[in-house]
């Protein structure tokens, strides 16, 4: 059953990247193409981040992951570097674990 829903899963991306060539140049020039278009990725791995920070087998859970996205955001906002932001985030949830238990 797995393997059918991962030939099921790449017949789909296939199918996506064959219907994407195939649009129109004129349609690809559209302004707000162009704008969703940039924005789609940002929103995708927006809501990914969210999902898998705030989430536990489709319950929602408030643990140190919560912590460590909040620590990172700050440190983003700060402008920090982007191993510094990383590191931030790991140097929270290891201390906010250590703490908690």
């Amino acid at each position: 059953m797995m393997w059918v829903a991962i030939f099921g899963g790449a017949l789909t991306c296939y199918v996506a990247k064959v219907a994407g060539l195939s649009v129109p140049e004129r349609v690809l020039r559209d302004e707000r193409v162009q704008r969703a278009a940039a924005m789609l990725p940002i929103a995708l791995l927006g809501a990914l981040v969210l999902v898998q920070t705030f989430s536990t087998r489709g319950a929602l859970v408030i643990d140190v992951r919560g912590l460590a996205v909040g620590a990172a955001l700050v440190a983003i906002l700060l402008r920090a570097p982007f191993l510094v932001v990383v590191a931030v985030a790991a140097v929270v949830a290891a201390l906010a674990r250590l703490a908690l238990g």
